[in-house]
């Protein structure tokens, strides 16, 4: 079935190869087309199932209490004179005519609503009315000496577009409001920081396309020049990769921080598929007709980079069954993204070779890349000689391998021995799981948010989402003081809880209500401002638990702590208390990573390894499996050494690794498989392979190693990151298939022919 499919593309691509390439550039255009409709995704959304019971929780919460909200950071000497004081109440003013903004707010609403709707002219009726004012409303109202805050929440269920065409116009109204000398005025806040994030995102994106793209042009310059119009699989890679994002565009797809680590990692894998088709056409054109060669191409070389491509898809899609939302769509675009790569490499290669008329150079090459059945023989060597060795590292490899196929125990003990070390310390690498340590540190909009963060702590808080029966009953008030007191009580690293109760108490002289008819006076006193802030209507509130700065594994035994602190305590009948926001969010990835990295890994191997049953129904195809359980030990051993953590990203190291190796090691056993069936002798084939084929995966190792190592470059910290560890994981996949899979082939073949020995060997019964 295989070959009739293989058979009938090559048959189309020899007689209709213009139309062929017609279809690809019309494919190319739609693909052009279809990247304009890329949208950028950024936020909770990334990390948290928005279909969870968290997800679901944090969505209300964040609709309440946590809408994006801009914030103008006003910086001057003296936030309480009277023209600063006019400036933000004009400001103000301008800003309420805007659409889709709920209304601007800040000192000045809190100084109007306790002169009768007016604001003070003098400085001395300012300063009595601050006197006025409780120390928790004065905090957030007007935090510094040297500067003040104006709060512009946006309103609900708006769309992304509009959020930034309305902060575009925040930002516009701003520029021309013409601040009092000594003042100046910066927009932050949630939606300027997303804004800025994605403006960034696309920027890397293009680095990240471009780097990776040179890159393949000087490896293809330096180590494929042996063929005619070298830089072919470039340009084909960068038409996968074109189709790929195109159709991201098309179904939907959005962009994050995963995917844009995805790009590189495509680039990488598609040059090697191309590399293999494009010099198994050299190799085939230089025996025979170029018609031939496009056969012999398609129908040989075509299922084999297919498995190999087979197997690594697999291990991407075991990232599927990851709960967090970006760990799945790198697994699903890069799946996209290679399979692309592949098709277009496929029937498009040959069909440029046929309308160019391809001719090899009439050198002989130094070095074969080609992998199938006859690949490589024949090249120039006479009958009766052995081909010239053309580099030393070939005859290096070839010699090593000898030499591991002769003694693989020894060699398979130590490997074996540094991998048990590294599934015993992977427990003990960390796993980092926080938003700031993701993006640039000089991102303008960071540094914007982190002002903002030192002045009101609102990174360093854990929020507790509160709903149920009457946020506002006398009882329910009661307990939320009684829980805040508790906490503060028994936990260190808690400094201070800011709730309905700081702001009740402080309009009610310090004190509770003792009657509901008293809480309700005294809530009608707060300023709507401040109240919306912390209840939402009478059945949503909000805890607000300021804390001293804490590592993401400290917050996630404080999270625990405080959950069962609300179980001991119970709170009324009706009320529920939840973790919510940042604390809850990426508390609960640490354990989400935790869990799902090793079931990504444990699925991958359980893919690859039915994959590879049904496929080649032998003893040959558990081979390539050992290689890649040492591999995923020894990325343990190097992210220990090198001090390198777990995130989002590099929780997918050991799905990804399975795929990447499993490609090379295919490669190896498919090579050891023909030539032991020619030769019948495991050792001679063992060293017939690696002669043929070492140098090839190594060049395309090489190739997919640059292509990754753009990724180094990312100015985002996760991606970067990603990218060394990503290095590391191709460096050993190369050389698990290179060295440790003769020892593995080695054993195996001893095993076949031992059980080949004892059924040709008859029994001898002892005689009567």
């Amino acid at each position: 079935m295989i070959d009739q499919i293989f058979s009938t593309i090559a048959r189309a691509v020899n007689r209709h190869p213009k139309m062929v390439i017609a279809i690809l550039g019309t494919l190319f255009i739609v693909a052009l087309i279809g990247t304009t409709m890329i949208t950028m995704e950024t936020g909770t959304d990334t990390y948290l199932d928005r279909n969870s019971a968290l997800g679901i929780t944090n969505k209300h919460y964040t609709d309440s209490f946590a809408a994006d909200k801009l914030i103008l950071i006003v910086e001057t000497s003296d936030p309480l004179s009277p023209d600063v004081l006019a400036y933000l109440d004009r400001l103000e003013s301008d800003i309420n005519k805007q659409q889709n903004v709920e209304g601007a707010s800040s000192i000045v609403d809190v100084l109007k609503s306790m002169n009768g709707g007016v604001l003070p002219q003098s400085r001395g009726e300012i300063d009595a009315l601050v006197a006025q004012i409780p120390a928790a409303t004065l905090k957030v109202a007007n935090p510094s000496n040297v500067l003040t805050l104006v709060q512009v929440p946006m309103r609900e269920a708006i769309s992304d577009n509009t959020k930034t065409a309305t902060l575009d116009n925040i930002e516009a109204l701003v520029a021309a409001s013409d601040p009092p000398t000594g003042v100046t005025v910066s927009v932050s806040g949630n939606p300027a920081f997303a804004a800025q994030m994605k403006s960034e995102m696309g920027s890397q994106m293009g680095v990240l396309i471009g780097t990776a793209l040179i890159l393949m042009v000087i490896v293809m310059g330096l180590l494929f020049s042996y063929v005619s119009y070298r830089f072919i699989p470039v340009v084909f890679v960068a038409l996968g990769l074109t189709s790929a994002l195109g159709l991201m565009g098309l179904f939907g797809i959005e962009l994050n921080l995963a995917v844009l680590g995805a790009f590189p990692v495509m680039i990488g894998l598609g040059i090697d598929y191309a590399i293999q088709f494009h010099a198994r056409l050299d190799e085939e054109a230089r025996k025979g007709s170029l018609k031939d060669a496009v056969y012999m191409t398609i129908t040989r070389t075509g299922p084999a980079v297919m498995y190999a491509m087979l197997a690594t898809s697999l291990g991407f899609a075991a990232m599927f069954v990851s709960s967090v939302p970006m760990v799945r769509s790198f697994g699903f675009v890069a799946m996209i993204g290679i399979m692309s790569c592949y098709v277009v490499s496929l029937v498009g290669i040959p069909a440029v070779a046929l309308v160019l008329r391809y001719q090899p150079k009439p050198q002989a090459p130094k070095v074969c890349y080609a992998v199938g059945t006859e690949a490589c023989a024949a090249t120039g060597a006479q009958p009766g000689r052995k081909p010239k060795q053309g580099w030393s590292y070939g005859k290096f490899l070839t010699d090593t391998s000898v030499r591991i196929a002769k003694n693989p125990v020894p060699v398979l003990l130590i490997a074996g021995l540094i991998a048990v070390i590294g599934f015993q310390i992977d427990p003990l690498i960390a796993i980092e799981t926080n938003e700031n340590t993701f993006v640039p540190t000089d991102m303008p909009a960071k540094i914007q948010m982190d002002k903002v963060t030192r002045i009101i702590g609102s990174t360093t808080t854990a929020d507790f989402y509160i709903q149920g029966g009457r946020v506002t009953d006398l009882d329910t008030i009661q307990w939320i003081d009684k829980f805040g007191t508790y906490e503060l009580a028994h936990h260190d690293e808690l400094t201070s809880a800011t709730s309905i109760v700081t702001y009740i108490r402080a309009y009610n002289n310090g004190n509770l209500p003792e009657t509901q008819t008293q809480l309700d006076a005294v809530l009608a006193r707060i300023p709507a401002s401040v109240k919306n802030q912390y209840i939402s209507g009478s059945m949503r509130g909000v805890i607000h638990f300021e804390m001293i700065k804490l590592q993401i594994p400290q917050e996630e035994d404080l999270k625990k702590q405080m959950e069962h602190d609300i179980e001991f305590l119970q709170p009324p009948p009706g009320i529920v208390l939840e973790a919510v926001g940042n604390f809850a969010v990426f508390t609960t990835l640490i354990g989400d990573l935790s869990a799902s990295k090793d079931e990504m890994t444990f699925l991958g191997f359980g893919l690859i390894f039915v994959f590879l049953g049904l496929v080649y129904r032998h003893i040959h195809a558990v081979s390539p499996l050992i290689p890649i359980i040492l591999v995923i030990g020894w990325n343990s051993v190097a992210m220990y050494l090198m001090g390198l953590a777990y995130t989002p990203m590099t929780a997918t190291l050991g799905s990804m690794t399975i795929g990447v190796a499993a490609e090379y090691t295919i490669l190896v056993m498919e090579r050891y498989s023909e030539e032991e069936e020619r030769l019948h002798d495991h050792i001679a084939a063992i060293q017939e392979s690696v002669k043929r084929i070492g140098t090839a995966i190594t060049v395309s190792g090489l190739a997919t190693f640059f292509g990754f190592s753009a990724l180094c470059l990312a100015s985002f910290p996760i991606i970067s990151n990603f990218g060394i560890s990503t290095l590391i994981a191709v460096g050993f996949s190369l050389c698990g298939a290179i060295f440790i899979m003769p020892a593995v082939l080695s054993l195996i073949g001893q095993l076949t022919e031992w059980l080949e020995t004892k059924r040709t060997v008859p029994s001898v019964t002892p005689a009567d």
